[in-house]
């Protein structure tokens, strides 16, 4: 069962992720124990998910990738960090305990951040060579990209533009395939780079990433209005709150679900491609779509 997977996978990542970064200095200790704490919170590690099992499908070995793995959630809790800021989304819990900058303060919030950015590329850079450098590099590649202006960062930037004024669905799709699907399809692409994969793959992964990414944020979308606070493990309606524009706003619950549903079997199909041994990923899409955290 896909659930049980993936909460597998999260517990072993826990106890990885627990030697990503250590700070020898008792001077600047605060920042890693900042950093730390966010890292730690939990979460469904679903990026880190998502790359190790593209890089198995593409016949990638065992273990190999572990540090691309940590670096795409240091990048992700870096950004989650920064979004509950008071400048951003001024979120003052998340997973269900107080965000980073409630714990240690706005200005150590914000170095934690910058930290876990920069770390996140010296532990892929640090990867193992049976990798073969030119996959590492490509990896590093698009990582720095789909993290960067041309993807997450710019997603998040128009989110910001839109904050007090109404998106139409050009402009939602464009916030959600940069803000949440650009880090998404960074995992799935990294995964399949790593393991010398051809285009063929490559664009099925990209394909299943951008529709998932999609479904993923609109099932989010959904959640922060008809979700429990206790599961989600931060208040609901705040997109409400913040005056933001989503697909609910735009079309309501209903036909929001629809799209869920739709996008969902279009991740799915995009599969295809790798016969049977995808069924585990055609799973996940079908899980993401009907969760209700």
């Amino acid at each position: 069962m896909i659930k049980n997977e993936l909460k597998s996978y999260a517990e072993g990542f826990e106890k990885r992720l627990e030697t990503a970064l250590e700070a020898t200095n008792g001077e600047y200790r605060l920042v890693a124990d900042a950093c730390k704490y966010s890292l730690l919170l939990g979460g469904k590690r679903l990026r880190p998910f998502l790359l190790n099992r593209f890089y198995k499908l593409c016949g990638g070995k065992d273990g190999l990738c572990v540090n691309f793995e940590k670096a795409i959630e240091c990048i992700h809790t870096y950004s989650l960090i920064h979004d509950d800021l008071p400048c951003m989304d001024n979120d003052d819990m998340r997973r269900g305990k107080p965000s980073c900058h409630k714990k240690f303060g706005e200005e150590y919030a914000l170095l934690a951040g910058d930290a876990l950015l920069t770390e996140a590329f010296g532990l892929a850079a640090s990867s193992d060579q049976r990798l073969g450098s030119k996959n590492i590099l490509d990896g590093i590649k698009i990582l720095s990209t789909l993290a960067g202006i041309n993807g997450m960062i710019g997603g998040q930037t128009v989110d910001l533009l839109y904050e007090k004024k109404t998106a139409d669905e050009n402009i939602l799709r464009l916030i959600c395939n940069l803000k949440t699907g650009a880090l998404i399809t960074c995992a799935c692409l990294i995964g399949c780079t790593l393991a010398g994969a051809d285009e063929e793959r490559k664009n099925a992964a990209k394909t299943y990433a951008e529709k998932l990414g999609l479904a993923f944020q609109i099932t989010d979308d959904i959640l922060d209005e008809t979700g429990c606070e206790e599961k989600l493990g931060k208040p609901i309606h705040s997109d409400q709150s913040n005056s933001k524009s989503t697909f609910v706003t735009l079309y309501g619950i209903d036909k929001c679900k629809k799209m869920v549903a739709e996008l969902t079997e279009e991740a799915k199909r995009a599969l295809d491609v790798f016969g049977s041994q995808a069924d585990e990923l055609k799973s996940l899409a079908d899980y993401l779509c009907n969760r209700d955290y």
